[in-house]
C-alpha cells in the first residue's frame, strides 16, 4: 500500500500481543456498530479502539489518486511489515482519513482467531490491507464486502479470524472472515446488515451464530461457508442450522469473560431497561449467548459513544475500583498479566472496554443528508480513552494536524509535540492517584469536548454553504478547523502535565487557593494497612520514649515549691516540644534532646558515614 512502514505494523495492533482475549492476555479492540434508525440525528456510527501495548497512536493519511493502467500496489502484512506480494493497482482511488474515506465509508475491527488450522502463512493479503485496500477503492459499505471477498479469492487470506464493522451513510455491517487453510486461495465469511434502529458490538469474539441463506438484502456470505466446515468435520447438522461462530471459533470461559462482557457492557449502558443478565460472561451453565443486536432505550449520539469506550465496568459486579487491586485511589486498571494464579488457584483481572494500552481509537459519523466532506466526521484520539479527549476530524482535510501526523513520534522514543506522548504523560500522571486527578482531567476533557460538540452544528453549515460554490474552499475550512483543533488540545494538555505536577508535588495536593495539603488515605485502605503490617505499625497510647528518657535523665532532687504550685508561664507552643516549656520536666526534656542531637552531630561528621 506504500505506506510508511510505522501505518503498516500500527495497524496491526489489535493481534500485535494477538491476546485474542485467549487466557493469556486480552490486549485486544473493541467495536460497536450503530445504525441509523438509532441515532439522534440519522447517521450511521462505528467505534473502534486500537489496543496494543505496543502501539503508537497517529493519525493515517493517504491522498486520492489516478494510477495507470497495469501498476500493481505492494502488500506488506501489518504486523510484521513483512512483505506479501503485489497486487493489481485500480484507475481510481480514494481520500483515506484514518479509517473512514471521502465517501464517509468507515471500518473497524477486531481478531477472534478460530480455528488454528485454517491460517494461511502464505496468504496474500492479512485483514489490516483489506481494510485500508478497500477504503482507498469503495464507495459504499456493499462494496467493502466486495473487494474484500474478491482480494482474498484472488490472492489469499494471511490472517487469523476477524471481525469488521463497515459502514457508510445509509448502512452498518458486522462481516467475520477466517482463512482456509495453508496455501488455500479463498476465505469463509458472512456479512450481515444490522437491521435499522438497532445496534451491535464485537470484541474479539465472533458473533454472528445463524444466519438466513437466502436474504441477499440484509445477509452476504462466501458460497462454501457451510460445505467447507461440514468437509472440515466442524458442521454435520442442517444448513438453517449452521452457526459460523461454533463451527469456527472454539471459546472457552476466559475468552467470553474478557471478549464477550465488554459487549454486554455496552448492551447494558443502552438497553437498561432489557435487563440482560451477567450469566453468560460469568459462564454459568446454560446460559444462552448474548443477542446479536439490541433496541438501544434512547437514540444515541457520538459523545453517548465517546463515553462508553470511557467505561471500566462502572457500578457492575466487575467493577474494579474497590477491592485491593485498585489501590488507595481507584484505580479502575489492572497491569498485565490478565491471568494469574496464587496458591495454584487461578484469579482473572477484568478486561474493560477503556484500557491503558489503547493506541488511538475513534467514534463515526457518516450523514447521507450532508455533502461527504462535511458529513463524514472521525471523533479521533490517541492513548486512553477515559483520559484523553475526542476531536473532530473531517473527511474533507487535506491534511492532518502535526501533533497527530504519521512521522512526528514514534512508540520508542519520546517527542514532546506528539499527541500519542502528550497524553501518555497526562495519564500516566494519574494512575499513581487516580480518583483525584481524574477528577482534574474531566474537567479540562469536558470544556474541549463541550466546545466541539456545541460548535459543531455552526461549522458544518458554514462548510456546507461554502461547498455549494466552491467545494475547495469548504474542504480548506474543514482542514483549518481541525487543525486548529488538534494543535489546541495537545498545547492545553502540555500544560495540564505541569498543572498536575505542581498539585500533587510528592504526595501533597494544593487545594483552590494554592495552600498545600496532606489529606488521608481513605479509610478502607489504613485498615488494608493494618490488616497486611499487623503489630509491625501498630502502636499503643503511652507516654513518648522522648518523655520517658528525659525523665530519667533528669535529677531526683525534688522540684522547688514555686515549681509545683505556681502555674507555668505562658508560651509560644511548639510542634517538636515535649513538655510543657514552663516545666522542669519540660527543660530537662528539653536539654536531653539538645544533648542527643549534638552526639548525633558529631557521630555523623565522623569518616566513612552518610
Amino acid at each position: 500500500m506504500n505506506l510508511p512502514s510505522s501505518i503498516r505494523i500500527i495497524v496491526g495492533a489489535c493481534t500485535l500481543g494477538l491476546v485474542l482475549c485467549d487466557s493469556r492476555d486480552a490486549s485486544a479492540c473493541t467495536s460497536m456498530l450503530v445504525t441509523r434508525g438509532a441515532t439522534a440525528d440519522g447517521s450511521t456510527m462505528i467505534t473502534y479502539t486500537a489496543d496494543s501495548h505496543e502501539l503508537y497512536g497517529e493519525l493515517y493519511f493517504r491522498a486520492a489518486g489516478r494510477h495507470p493502467a497495469g501498476s500493481m500496489m505492494e502488500i506488506r502484512e501489518w504486523d510484521t511489515d513483512k512483505p506479501l506480494g503485489s497486487i493489481p493497482q485500480v484507475a481510481q482511488t480514494w481520500r483515506v482519513v484514518g479509517n473512514m474515506n471521502e465517501h464517509q465509508v468507515a471500518v473497524g475491527e477486531t481478531t477472534f482467531g478460530g480455528q488454528e488450522a485454517l491460517e494461511n502463512p502464505k496468504g496474500g493479503i492479512d485483514y489490516g490491507s483489506l481494510m485500508y485496500v478497500s477504503l482507498q477503492r469503495a464507495k459504499t459499505a456493499r462494496e467493502v464486502i466486495a473487494v474484500m471477498a474478491q482480494l482474498v479469492e484472488a490472492h489469499g487470506y494471511a490472517s487469523k479470524g476477524e471481525s469488521f464493522s463497515i459502514s457508510d451513510p445509509n448502512e452498518v455491517w458486522l462481516m467475520e472472515m477466517i482463512g482456509k487453510g495453508p496455501g488455500s486461495l479463498g476465505a469463509n465469511w458472512v456479512a450481515m446488515r444490522v437491521p435499522d434502529g438497532y445496534v451491535t458490538a464485537h470484541a474479539n469474539q465472533s458473533r454472528i451464530r445463524k444466519f438466513p441463506l437466502h436474504d441477499p438484502d440484509n445477509c452476504l456470505y462466501s458460497k462454501d461457508v457451510i460445505s467447507f466446515a461440514r468437509d472440515k468435520g466442524y458442521f454435520s447438522g442442517k444448513d438453517e442450522d449452521f452457526s459460523f461462530a461454533d463451527a469456527y471459533e472454539k471459546v472457552n470461559c476466559d475468552d467470553i469473560r474478557a471478549c464477550d462482557a465488554r459487549v454486554w457492557l455496552f448492551y447494558h449502558r443502552v438497553a437498561p431497561s432489557m435487563k440482560i443478565p451477567m450469566d453468560y460472561v460469568k459462564c454459568k451453565p446454560g446460559a444462552p449467548p448474548l443477542p446479536m443486536w439490541v433496541k438501544p432505550d434512547s437514540k444515541l449520539t457520538p459523545r453517548d459513544l465517546i463515553r462508553i469506550m470511557r467505561d471500566h465496568y462502572e457500578d457492575t459486579d466487575f467493577d474494579m475500583r474497590h477491592d485491593v487491586g485498585a489501590g488507595p485511589y481507584s484505580v479502575p486498571y489492572r497491569w498485565r498479566p490478565m491471568r494469574w494464579k496464587v496458591d495454584g488457584k487461578s484469579y482473572v483481572h477484568e478486561r474493560a472496554i477503556a484500557t491503558q494500552q489503547t493506541g488511538f481509537s475513534f467514534a463515526t459519523q457518516s450523514r447521507a443528508f450532508l455533502p461527504n466532506p462535511v458529513g463524514g466526521v472521525l471523533w479521533f484520539s490517541v492513548d486512553d480513552a477515559a483520559s484523553t479527549v475526542y476531536v473532530p476530524m473531517y473527511v474533507g482535510i487535506r491534511k492532518v494536524s502535526k501533533p497527530y501526523a504519521v512521522g512526528t513520534g514514534s512508540f520508542t522514543k519520546y517527542a514532546p509535540d506528539s499527541a500519542f506522548w502528550v497524553f501518555n504523560t497526562v495519564a500516566n500522571q494519574a494512575y499513581g492517584r487516580y480518583s483525584d486527578m481524574i477528577v482534574d482531567i474531566q474537567k479540562v476533557q469536558g470544556e474541549f469536548e463541550n466546545e466541539f460538540f456545541n460548535e459543531q452544528s455552526r461549522v458544518e453549515e458554514k462548510a456546507a454553504t461554502l461547498f455549494k460554490t466552491s467545494p475547495g474552499a469548504a474542504e480548506e475550512m474543514l482542514t483549518k478547523y481541525s487543525d486548529q483543533a488538534g494543535e489546541r488540545v495537545v498545547a492545553r494538555w502540555q500544560k495540564l502535565s505541569q498543572e498536575l505536577l505542581v498539585k500533587y508535588l510528592d504526595g501533597n495536593v494544593r487545594d483552590d487557593k494554592g495552600k498545600v495539603t496532606h489529606p488521608p488515605y481513605p479509610e478502607k485502605w489504613y485498615r488494608h494497612i493494618a490488616k497486611d503490617t499487623g503489630e509491625r505499625v501498630r502502636v499503643e497510647n503511652a507516654p513518648s520514649a522522648s518523655a520517658s528518657a528525659s525523665a530519667s535523665a533528669a535529677p531526683s532532687a525534688a522540684p522547688s515549691p514555686s515549681a509545683s504550685t505556681q502555674p507555668a508561664a505562658s508560651a509560644p507552643s511548639s510542634k517538636c516540644s515535649v513538655g510543657p516549656a514552663g516545666s522542669a520536666t519540660g527543660r530537662w526534656a528539653m536539654l536531653a534532646a539538645l544533648i542527643g542531637a549534638i552526639r548525633w552531630l558529631r557521630r555523623s561528621a565522623r569518616p566513612g558515614r552518610t
